[in-house]
């Protein structure tokens, strides 16, 4: 009786390393989904600023 007892103890204590894993994984997807949100917003931003300064700059450059 006591193996019956210790492999269902085994599964469950498997089980609820496993699902405490899952959500450990699924927390740290989240962070970096919002990291690479934001590190896009910023790429696109700077790349904005970019294309403006190339304007500026071209502006400069016909107006000599």
């Amino acid at each position: 009786m006591f193996w019956p007892m210790f492999a269902v103890a085994a599964g469950f204590s498997g089980l609820a390393v496993l699902g405490v894993l899952a959500v450990r994984v699924f927390v740290e997807a989240q962070r970096l989904g919002r990291q690479v949100s934001d590190s896009a917003a910023r790429i696109n931003r700077a790349a904005e600023e970019l294309e403006r300064a190339s304007l500026s700059a071209a502006r400069a450059v016909d107006s000599l």
